[in-house]
């Protein structure tokens, strides 16, 4: 377990070097450096001391050692010139281990600053492990504070997060197991323990999550670090090393690299298998096949796109597509895999994202469990789903399962600070509940589970779109009951979504002036005025774009961030268009009352259909105007509408005069309680 003591000294550690080192990542291996410097010599001491000698530090490098750095005679300069050589010099010293010596390879330290480091050697020297799974439980803390790599996409994933999903995921200790994005290596540490968890001596998994249940231990304790010390004492030495070759890792980040290998060593795997590779650009380990595969892999692709080999079954240069389908095509045929994915593989209309969730539906796919919004925090909001992939079950199904996850144990703020609810184990039992009654043959009935939902996979392709998002589908079963025929919008409006991409960006807008039209924006539906505004476009522009023109009585929707807002466009308005984030639709005034639509637009059921359709990573978007066109609304003649109408404008104004008569008796109780004061003289 790490002890608070640990937990300080990185803390200080990290504080010590922000003012030089800021990046966090670098902070990481400065540290991590440090620290396998100091568990060197200890190890070297603990030698001594049980008789024998030291293996580190030994010959020309026994001027490296520990104790000569903390020497009371040396000074600043000293330490800093003796210090920076040495970690420059370690990966050729034959006494230290090829893993280490890797580690240390083009090590260096950043910055010249002699009392920075004295600081800082001082605290990494209050660190006296013995054993390196001790070291292990601190080093796994420092990974944990490690921030975001934006720019690359990649996301920390929260340890419950993988342990979640390697529960679920089951991996054995005869199968072949890889992460092929690894970061620093939780998915495979993760998978390890779970192993040695299931291979230990009076192990019982229901009492494992009755403990989990009625207790309340967080998942990750339920491993090596904890009170529940799982030892994997049934694992023969056969077993033991299968398993440690069988556990393999790529990251196309040598600093990645190095991290994982630290983390895979202090976990017990004394040649572990990390290696610096490009997933997506190298088709060296290609015909590399595994039996499980859990990965979070990057979600952003670098400017310019990925150039990926021909080998893919998608050809697209996103990364976030190419790895679900590395990862689905690198599955042996009893493979199974867990990946997180960002919501533009679950519902993004672009061809290859289509193509990628038509092959994942048809041979791979499983299960979609939708996460929270704020499982990332505080390094992003991203939205991700979890997709869950088993090739032989595919096979057996004609069925997707569809889970939502609203609490994973965590407030969704940035501080992540834990909370009672937490749909995590229920929905672990209960996916493994279901995956077995595939395997098995058997019913398993899934009406009284909250927040379960199965979906054909015919159903799931029949609009040729092979989207993931359950919503979609429980949108669609909707059943109002009305005394008046209910009719889909698409029969009765025209929806025109304004024009996507660089078409109107502002720097192709010129000022106001003669033959300029009007660039409509989301402020002129929210303020529900047509008159602000300063984004003019040219006669040819114009044009180009004639068919996104925003006429008198029209209906404008805004369609991105604040969703739904909505507006009648009134005579006058100056001519011109819709940007991309706005919807003009137009209405067949033979069937439809435009006050009447206007109120059914804004109804609850229609904001829930709007809100439900939306999607995005940093900003609400509604893309999809199928799923507005299939909604159905109850729809009277047109007498009836209008009646419907002056029937709803009169409690308007029966509200506003109550509310001008509350506004008047607020003043009288001001007015009463003012004249308690009497007059000032």
């Amino acid at each position: 377990m790490l002890d608070s003591d640990t937990k300080r000294r990185i803390d200080t550690c990290r504080d010590i070097l922000v003012g030089k080192v800021p990046d966090p990542k670098s902070q990481v291996e400065q540290i991590t450096i440090a620290l396998i410097y100091k568990f060197m010599d200890d190890m070297d001491a603990e030698a001594e001391a049980m008789g024998g000698k030291r293996s580190f530090f030994t010959g020309d490098y026994e001027k490296y050692g520990w104790s000569r750095l903390m020497a009371p005679n040396m000074g600043g300069f000293d330490v800093l010139s003796l210090y920076s050589e040495a970690i420059g010099k370690m990966n050729e010293n034959p006494g230290v281990p090829a893993l280490f010596r890797d580690i240390f390879k083009n090590a260096y330290l950043p910055y010249r600053d002699p009392e920075t480091l004295r600081s800082f050697l001082k605290e990494i020297n209050g660190f006296t492990y013995d054993h390196s799974e001790r070291l292990g439980d601190a080093f796994e803390y420092l990974l944990s504070v490690l921030g975001s790599q934006g720019e690359a996409g990649q996301f920390r994933t929260p340890r419950h997060i993988i342990d979640f999903m390697v529960e679920i995921i089951d991996p054995k200790k005869d199968e072949t197991i890889l992460d092929p994005a690894c970061g620093t290596a939780g998915f495979l540490i993760s998978s390890y323990k779970h192993i040695l968890k299931h291979n230990t001596k009076g192990y019982k998994e229901r009492q494992d999550r009755e403990t989990y249940d009625e207790k309340g231990v967080p998942l990750e304790a339920l491993t090596l670090d904890s009170p529940l010390h799982y030892k994997g004492d049934l694992l023969t030495p056969d077993d033991k090393k299968h398993l440690a070759a069988n556990i393999h890792g790529y990251d196309i980040s040598p600093d990645m690299v190095r991290l994982s290998l630290v983390n895979m060593y202090l976990h017990g795997f004394t040649d572990p298998h990390i290696d610096e590779y490009d997933t997506l650009t190298s088709d060296e380990k290609w015909n590399e096949l595994a039996d499980v595969i859990l990965a979070n892999p990057p979600f952003m692709s670098p400017k310019g796109g990925i150039r990926p080999h021909k080998r893919f079954s998608v050809q697209v240069n996103r990364s976030e597509v190419l790895f679900v389908d590395y990862i689905a095509e690198h599955l042996t045929p009893n493979g199974r895999a867990a990946v997180v994915v960002p919501e533009g593989v679950i519902f993004q209309a672009g061809s290859a994202y289509k193509q990628l969730r038509e092959m994942l539906v048809k041979d791979y796919l499983v299960a979609v469990i939708s996460l929270p919004a704020g499982v990332f925090n505080p390094y992003s909001g991203v939205k991700t789903s979890i997709l869950l992939l088993d090739k032989r079950l595919s096979r057996k199904t004609e069925e997707i399962l569809f889970v939502k996850i609203d609490n994973d144990g965590f407030k969704l703020g940035a501080q992540r600070r834990p909370i009672e609810q937490n749909d995590l184990p229920d929905t672990i039992m209960n996916i493994k509940a279901w995956l077995a009654s595939i395997r098995d043959n058997k019913n398993f009935d899934l009406k009284n589970v909250q927040n379960f939902h199965l979906e054909t996979k015919a159903r799931i392709g029949r609009d040729k779109e092979w989207g993931l998002n359950a919503d979609r589908f429980r949108s669609a079963d909707m059943v109002y009951k009305s005394e008046y025929e209910l009719v889909s919008l698409g029969d009765v409006a025209e929806f025109k979504r304004g024009p996507f991409g660089s078409s109107i960006k502002k720097s192709v807008c010129v000022p106001k002036g003669k033959d300029t039209f009007k660039v409509y924006e989301q402020g002129n539906i929210i303020q529900n005025d047509f008159t602000r505004g300063e984004y003019y476009i040219t006669q040819e522009k114009f044009d180009q774009l004639s068919g996104f023109e925003l006429k008198p009585n029209d209906i404008a929707i805004t369609c991105a961030g604040t969703l739904g807002k909505i507006a009648i466009v009134p005579d006058g308005i100056e001519r011109g268009i819709i940007n991309s984030v706005l919807m003009r639709i137009r209405i067949d005034k033979s069937q439809i009352d435009l006050k009447y639509f206007l109120y059914i637009f804004g109804s609850t059921y229609l904001q829930d259909l709007i809100t439900r359709n939306s999607t995005g990573v940093a900003v609400n978007n509604l893309f999809a105007t199928k799923e507005l066109k299939k909604f159905k609304i109850p729809l009277p003649h047109l007498e009836v509408q209008q009646q419907i109408v002056k029937e709803v404008e009169g409690y308007q104004k029966h509200i506003e005069k109550l509310k001008q008569e509350i506004s008047e008796q607020e003043e009288k109780i001001k007015d009463t309680i003012n004249r308690m004061w009497g007059k000032a003289e």
